[in-house]
């Protein structure tokens, strides 16, 4: 999962989008896709997900299409089944795992403890997603993680916003999932589609300057 790894230090942004109806997340989809986020998390718990996906991922072929909130087997299977290109569980299960792993398919599994994010790792997870992060005291939480589990990838979700993300990566995320700071609720409930593609492309901006930063630093040594 090399490749994967690279997509997550590139990329570094999950645009995670809930809505009630699958008209609003088609629209927020497209909105942090033209703002430059290219990772983006449609979960599975959004209407007509099955069709929607498969949709975005024809429409978008430059981001990567994936699903979230995946709590069982069969919805493993049919995110697989419809071309889902990552998978986010909210908390550690073996099975799954092992079916993602089987199918190739990266699967960043959800855990708040040590103990839980050593089990998702040792049983083949791809990533660690850190939830709620806000309830777990934040960037310290992961800067503390980090010594201990330093080859992990962690990705706080929960408490991520434009302004903190990058504070999350100096800590040692490997990336972020960001959804409410990112899709402002009045922003929707007017359809202001552009501001959230400004935010978008404000997000992307600090990342590339913090991968930037990451690789003169790189380049010293």
């Amino acid at each position: 999962m090399n490749h994967w790894i690279s997509l997550l230090q590139q990329y570094r942004i999950f645009a995670v989008i809930r809505a009630a109806n699958v008209s609003t997340a088609y629209k927020m989809a497209i909105a942090a896709a033209y703002g430059g986020i290219r990772l983006l998390e449609i979960t599975w718990n959004t209407e007509s997900v099955e069709l929607l996906i498969p949709q975005l991922v024809a429409e978008l072929p430059h981001c990567q299409i994936g699903t979230g909130t995946v709590l069982n087997i069969d919805m493993a299977r049919q995110a697989i089944k419809i071309g889902c290109k990552f998978v986010f569980t909210p908390h550690v299960d073996q099975n799954l795992i092992q079916l993602a792993n089987h199918a190739h398919i990266p699967i960043i599994a959800g855990a708040m403890t040590p103990t839980e994010i050593l089990q998702a790792w040792q049983w083949g997870a791809d990533a660690v997603k850190i939830f709620p992060i806000k309830t777990l005291g934040g960037q310290e939480y992961i800067k503390c993680l980090k010594p201990v589990l330093e080859n992990i990838p962690l990705i706080p979700t929960g408490g991520v916003t434009v302004d903190n993300t990058i504070d999350f990566l100096k800590s040692g995320a490997i990336a972020v999932g960001i959804s409410t700071d990112l899709f402002l609720p009045q922003a929707i409930h007017n359809q202001d589609w552009q501001k959230i593609s400004d935010r978008a492309k404000l997000i992307c901006t600090q990342v590339e300057e913090f991968n930037q930063h990451i690789n003169q630093i790189k380049g010293l040594f």
